[in-house]
């Protein structure tokens, strides 16, 4: 009971957001439509139900107008049935639309907001995979919540209905056995309880484990997925490689769980099917097996066992609920705490930004300098990487920042953005200045040309004359007439062409601040000396810090620091003064 508790608890604080958003309206309408759309279903049953009565009573008895007064009685209320149930199905596919929007863009502004994601990722992302829980989960649980609900509603009101329609037949129809009649008040209702108990009880013991088996199922399924996804991103390198046979065999690999894990889903399911659809076909014959002695020794008409059938099937359908739901419940179930489980990690990722005990930028009123003081870095499990303290960087200074590979410079660099918070200390930067960082392997997005070039700026921000006039000055003149052209920009372009959009990017946003780590590595000499003189004389104002090891940077920097081991960790020291150009 208290995991079933704890995941309606868990349930009601995902679902509850949407219907206090902005969208409660109508959702709140939708909502109301769908479930006054159910409860006159259930009123339709409830007279379908007196109709059984009527109508076979009618054939018994041989009554053709009483006979064709029923078929079209039927016929009208039939019709009113399927026009209602027609949209009861559009008015629900409406609402889940509506609200699966709006959780999927309240995930994605958490998620993709003040660098969570990556957050969560240095934290050992407990949250795997949240490509699938933005698409499938959120999927998922919005129907499965929905259709869960609506049928538990349904069985509520069926129950109350049908049980006092039950019980008057079980009056009117006592139970007779051995030639007599045995008073038992409602023991139709009491059978179809005790049918209906001793199903659930028997399903739940034979299906609880396809809970965990669902969970790691949607696992195993969103690893082999991502894993292709690396593997079309990375297909270069692999070929290069020759890792075909390894990627294979990898990917096999991950594919195996998946099989096996959906054998033991196969194995679980026909135990419970087995059960459930006997115990189905069964229910049909039970209700009368129990009525018949009553119906055989003129107790009842045959309109009147009819009626009981239909009543103990509905009754007993509703006290099922449970049985016949159970393989979606256990998927619902496990939707539930994987999308529980992603909430936990942004609410962590979020933590850890505002925690007293990590790294947190400050913005400093009128200075001009980002200042380093009593910093220590380290990493995820604790353990020192570097150490910075009374480090300065200067507005319109150019600093080169050298040390042995593993030293930590880029790790600096992610401090100084704000993305990297394991340490202690406070780095001080000026209030409202723009940074911009400039990796070895930047990002583009997947679109046009025009819009990886500007990202992150929104589209049209920039001319086409101010992008071809960008591109040409980096050295790629011919990429200005693919402007509007959409493609796969980090597949489609080598990595030497990709850092000089990388530095085209840096031109156009003019930043007061630009940290370029190894931003210029994968091209020639002359090249990257052609970008630096480049950067130098478009940005003159922008003060530079850039990772290198080439001893050609010297010339373009006006003060080296370098990045010493001391002990177990990184010291950040100043070096010689170097020329400049």
């Amino acid at each position: 009971m208290n995991g079933i508790g704890s995941t309606l608890k868990t349930v009601w604080r995902i679902a509850a957001p949407y219907f206090r958003s902005d969208d409660k309206w109508a959702g709140i309408a939708l909502l109301t439509a769908v479930i006054v759309i159910e409860l006159a279903t259930v009123g339709i049953n409830v007279l379908l139900n007196s109709w059984n009565n009527r109508f076979y009573n009618a054939l018994q008895e041989r009554n053709w107008d009483s006979f064709v007064s029923e078929i079209i009685y039927f016929t009208v209320i039939v019709t009113i049935f399927i026009i209602i149930a027609v949209y009861q199905l559009y008015l629900n596919q409406w609402l889940q639309i509506r609200w699966r929007k709006w959780m999927t863009e309240r995930y994605l502004g958490e998620w993709l907001s003040d660098a969570n994601h990556y957050r969560m990722q240095l934290q050992g992302d407990a949250a795997d995979n949240p490509d699938q829980r933005l698409t499938d989960d959120v999927k998922l649980f919005v129907d499965r919540t929905l259709n869960i609900g609506i049928g538990l509603l349904n069985s509520v009101v069926t129950l109350a209905s049908f049980v006092v329609i039950l019980w008057t037949l079980s009056s009117a129809a006592p139970l007779h056995l051995f030639g007599r009649d045995i008073d038992i008040p409602g023991y139709m209702v009491w059978g179809a309880l005790i049918y209906a108990a001793l199903g659930t009880w028997l399903t739940h013991l034979i299906g609880w484990p396809l809970v965990g088996l669902d969970f790691r199922q949607q696992k195993y399924e969103a690893d082999f997925r991502f894993n292709l996804v690396r593997v079309r991103e990375n297909s270069e390198q692999i070929a290069l490689l020759d890792g075909d046979a390894a990627e294979r065999q990898r990917l096999l690999t991950r594919f195996g769980a998946v099989v096996e894990n959906w054998l033991g889903i196969m194995s679980r399911t026909k135990k419970v099917t087995a059960f459930t659809a006997s115990y189905s076909q069964a229910s049909v014959i039970f209700p009368y097996i129990l009525v018949a002695p009553a119906y055989f020794a003129g107790k009842m008409q045959l309109g009147g066992m009819m009626q009981t059938a239909s009543a103990f099937g509905s009754v007993q359908g509703a006290l099922s609920f449970f049985i016949s739901t159970y393989r979606s419940l256990a998927e619902w179930q496990a939707v539930v705490a994987r999308l529980n489980g992603f909430e936990a990690g942004i609410d962590a990722a979020k933590a850890l930004a505002v925690s007293p005990n990590s790294i947190q930028p400050v913005a400093a009123q009128g200075a001009d300098v980002i200042a380093l003081d009593h910093l220590l870095l380290t990493l995820p499990n604790g353990k020192p990487l570097v150490q910075a303290s009374g480090f300065r960087l200067t507005s319109g200074e150019r600093t080169l920042v050298t040390g042995p590979s593993g030293s930590g410079k880029s790790t600096l660099f992610r401090a100084i953005a704000g993305i990297w918070p394991f340490g202690k200390g406070a780095i001080s930067i000026p209030k409202g200045a723009s940074l911009m960082m400039l990796p070895q392997r930047p990002y583009f997005p997947v679109g046009s040309l025009a819009s990886a070039i500007t990202y992150p700026s929104r589209d049209n921000t920039y001319s086409t004359a101010q992008l071809a006039d960008v591109l040409k000055l980096v050295g790629l003149p011919d990429l200005a007439t693919r402007l509007d052209e959409e493609g796969h920009w980090n597949r489609t372009l080598s990595l030497g062409e990709q850092q000089r959009l990388g530095i085209a990017r840096a031109l156009l946003h003019t930043p007061q601040y630009l940290f370029l780590d190894e931003a210029t590595a994968s091209l020639d000499e002359p090249s990257e000396e052609q970008l630096y003189r480049l950067i130098v004389e478009k940005l003159p104002q922008t003060t530079i810090i850039s990772i290198g090891h080439r001893k050609t940077l010297e010339a373009f920097h006006q003060r080296e620091v370098s990045l010493v081991r001391s002990g177990e960790q990184f010291t950040l020291g100043e070096g010689e003064r170097v020329a400049t150009v």
